[in-house]
């Protein structure tokens, strides 16, 4: 979650009328059924790296000497693509099409003329590289507009509370909503409508804040019970509940002109090299293209990935998950590296609003995952990682265990795991990535060249081996998990579990 913690909820006077009602601060509690999810508004701490931990034993991993071998004879080509990445032609040149992605395109909001201009220089940059298969894929999702929105704290004093309006959440009237402030625990905006609350602010989660709000996604659980709702930043929130502690009243003015219009066609964007043994089989890298529109949205779609392609990197990149996927397969282009299967990359729509461009895709191909040799994503997290973690069958981790740093399945790929299909992501400690998600901080300033670099380099090895080697890396059973069957987003009302790998390697 993005906001979690404080909340001001706005409740209505026996008068019910705007000029009336009072402000209800709350503090929401974070939930989780996982033992590494916290239960407070900060952000997942994780501890720091220990050995190797697997369900899958070292003694178990009784891999053949001659797959083993082959892995191993990777060493050259890894080598080759490390070299002409970091310090080769390529090198700063992830940087270079980010910058111009974001300084062009800004921040690409679902619905925005923004977004779409992007993916249509996605696909010039894609033909100019020489990609093959170049397409898009349409993708259905919600088209929520920000609009004029502010926030003035009237009483003790007046004071411009810096805000940002979640993504779905409905407006106020146009004159706004003045009323008085209450500080309280809460579930979110449906459960504080419940009891009468008209309107709610929720402190930011961001563990360390220059007055930024964050923004994300609002999901009400009750259709009957929708509400304006926001995120103000944690000094604001703190100074109310001191102001309440003290008996000061506090009366607050909220505008928001948050409109939500009907369901918008927008694309997924895929390029490939094709493989030339097994063209109809593939290894997925993958990031989502679009944002928020706050900042640049340079850093999410960002990610951190940290493999172990005969050695070890650590690298955080920015809106790398979805330029380190798509500059993997030009770099293969560049340097003529053909794999056995085909290396596709795919840059995700509608993910900020509940992931609609990964099930979309998920509708459009399931009866092909069988011919999926491993899926990628990342997308929590732009710092030093502490580990992998990686969903697959014991076998396939023994496996991946001699190719790369196995990593849990990314939000846009997680509906591929009921299908028993090899996916991974980051594990990392994210403790600074609160700072700018979602925030007017996102942009290229958080990034860094060089480190883009090394990402690169590891992130095309590790595609690059996974897609040549001759051992298919093998499936799990399939499940029909529920939760994956409609998009998830992380909302406000029911704040999000995480998926706890299966494997956890770092």
């Amino acid at each position: 979650a993005q906001c979690q913690g404080v909340h001001i909820v706005q409740v209505p006077s026996s008068k019910n009328t705007p000029q009336g009602e009072k402000l209800v601060e709350e503090e929401q509690p974070v939930t989780s059924s996982s033992p590494s999810q916290p239960t407070t508004s900060s952000p997942p701490q994780l501890e720091e790296p220990k050995n190797i931990t697997t369900t899958a034993a070292p003694d178990q991993c009784n891999l053949p000497p001659e797959l083993v071998d082959e892995i191993k004879s990777y060493q050259d080509t890894v080598d080759q693509i490390i070299e002409y990445v970091v310090r080769g032609d390529y090198k700063g040149r992830t940087y270079e099409v980010l910058a111009e992605l974001v300084d062009t395109f800004g921040p690409r909001m679902t619905g925005s003329g923004q977004l779409e201009a992007a993916i249509d220089w996605m696909l010039e940059l894609s033909e100019a590289e020489g990609l093959e298969n170049t397409h898009t894929e349409d993708v259905t999702a919600p088209h929520w507009v920000r609009n004029t929105e502010s926030a003035w704290m009237t009483q003790p004093r007046l004071h411009q509370l810096n805000m940002l309006g979640l993504g779905g959440s409905v407006g106020t009237p146009p004159e706004g909503i003045k009323a008085e402030v209450l500080v309280y625990r809460s579930q979110g905006a449906s459960k504080a409508a419940e009891v009468g609350a008209v309107a709610s602010l929720i402190r930011s989660i961001g563990p360390f804040s220059i007055n930024s709000p964050h923004t994300g996604q609002q999901e009400y659980t009750d259709p009957q019970h929708k509400i304006p709702t926001a995120c103000i930043t944690v000094e604001d929130a703190a100074m109310m509940d001191r102001m309440q502690a003290r008996g000061q009243k506090i009366e607050v003015h909220l505008t928001m002109g948050a409109e939500s219009y009907p369901d918008i066609i927008t694309r997924n964007t895929i390029t490939e090299v094709l493989g030339h043994q097994a063209p109809d089989e593939a290894v997925v890298v993958s990031g989502h293209l679009d944002s928020w529109d706050v900042g640049q949205g340079a850093m999410d779609d960002g990610g951190v990935m940290l493999v172990q392609v005969l050695r070890w990197y650590r690298c955080y990149i920015g809106t790398g998950g979805a330029m380190i996927s798509w500059n993997s397969a030009v770099v293969l282009q560049r340097l003529g590296l053909r794999p056995r299967r085909t290396l596709r990359a795919i840059l995700w729509a509608g993910e900020e609003q509940g992931l609609y461009g990964g099930f979309a895709y998920h509708k459009n191909h399931v009866n092909e995952s069988d011919k999926f040799q491993l899926l990628l994503e990342s997308d929590i997290g732009t710092f030093n990682p502490l580990g992998l973690a990686f969903n697959g069958t014991q076998e396939a981790t023994c496996i991946l265990e001699e190719v790369v740093s196995p990593m849990d399945g990314g939000p846009d790929i997680e509906v591929w795991m009921k299908d028993g299909v090899p996916t991974g992501s980051l594990y990392n400690a994210n403790e600074k990535y609160f700072w700018f998600h979602h925030s007017n901080g996102d942009t290229l300033s958080v990034e860094d060249s060089d480190v883009l670099d090394h990402c690169l380099a590891v992130w095309t090895s590790v595609a690059y081996v996974a897609a040549d080697m001759t051992q298919r890396i093998p499936h799990g059973p399939s499940s029909k998990d529920p939760s994956l069957e409609v998009p998830k987003t992380q909302n406000y009302d029911t704040p999000k579990t995480p998926h706890s790998p299966r494997h956890q390697l770092g």
